[in-house]
């Protein structure tokens, strides 16, 4: 089954210039080249893509940049979680406003709330909304797990319709699927769960390594999906290298954003807190991505 906003989405980096500025034009020749190579759609100003960075004017600018770059050939998914719910609803209603096709939303991070007030927020945005939202469970960055029951009840909210799971526990991916209101979908967040996740229901991943290897994470999933699971596993395999490299070397998105320009692409350095890849680490980025093809 095709997941409403397709099988494969990429969680876009934020293109940069030389002077530290958004880079609307890459960003344009970017989504057109990844529309092209795999992406079905696109996640935009979330944690690839430098969202707690990225000022509101400025996501605002990406959000009708890409839209109009893609236009009906991918979906648009505007990243507007943050710890603060008036904030998340005003971010919801800019990118609904500037034409985004979704929202993904993260748990609320840093202050930590209980499940009752993760219920509440996520509550709050949707009553805010028309769009759909995508909710966002990674525990190793916002400090809190949506828990299993609280999940079961928001897909039961109209238009909560998915939920973007970076928690590996592929038995908890397995009980949601099995839990969750009919319609509401799951999508893995790692890309080196993609193949797990498929196996127990979900529709498909939000990755970071399709910026690099979009056409064989499309054709793997299409094949797990048309029922040649051992094809699909052999390209999820020899894909690994790629996902470990993107997901373990550094702070993501240094690594992706360092490949990119390897592969042609003005992306430029992250802002700060982040910084760019070391000569060393910039050693492995080039080696794994020959041996993958990528360059």
């Amino acid at each position: 089954m095709r997941g409403r906003f397709g099988d494969l989405i990429t969680a876009m980096v934020t293109p940069f210039d030389g002077k530290g500025k958004v880079n609307l034009k890459e960003a344009a020749r970017l989504t057109s080249h990844l529309a092209d190579h795999g992406s079905d759609g696109f996640v935009l100003a979330g944690s690839t893509g430098e969202g707690p960075t990225v000022t509101d004017e400025e996501k605002t600018q990406l959000i009708e940049t890409v839209k109009e770059a893609v236009g009906d050939r991918a979906t648009v998914i505007a990243n507007t979680g943050t710890y603060d719910t008036a904030h998340s609803i005003h971010l919801t209603k800019q990118a609904e406003k500037a034409g985004a096709d979704a929202v993904l939303v993260v748990t609320p991070y840093y202050n930590r709330p209980p499940q009752n007030g993760l219920l509440a927020h996520f509550r709050a945005i949707a009553e805010s909304t028309k769009l759909p939202l995508i909710l966002y469970d990674i525990p190793a960055r916002s400090a809190r797990k949506i828990e299993h029951e609280t999940l079961v009840e928001l897909s039961r909210v109209e238009n909560i319709v998915a939920v973007k799971d970076a928690c590996g526990d592929v038995q908890g991916a397995a009980l949601l699927v099995a839990d969750s209101a009919e319609g509401f979908e799951v999508y893995s967040g790692n890309d080196g769960d993609t193949l797990p996740w498929l196996s127990v229901g979900a529709v498909g991943v939000i990755a970071v390594a399709s910026h690099v290897v979009g056409p064989q994470m499309a054709e793997m999933i299409s094949l797990f999906k048309s029922g040649d699971a051992e094809a699909a596993r052999k390209i999820h395999l020899d894909l690994m290298p790629v996902f470990d490299m993107l997901g373990t070397l550094t702070t993501n998105p240094i690594p992706v954003k360092a490949a990119l320009v390897e592969m042609g692409f003005d992306v430029g350095e992250p802002r700060l807190p982040l910084v760019p890849a070391t000569p060393d680490q910039l050693k492995v980025i080039r080696e794994i991505l020959k041996k993958a093809g990528a360059l």
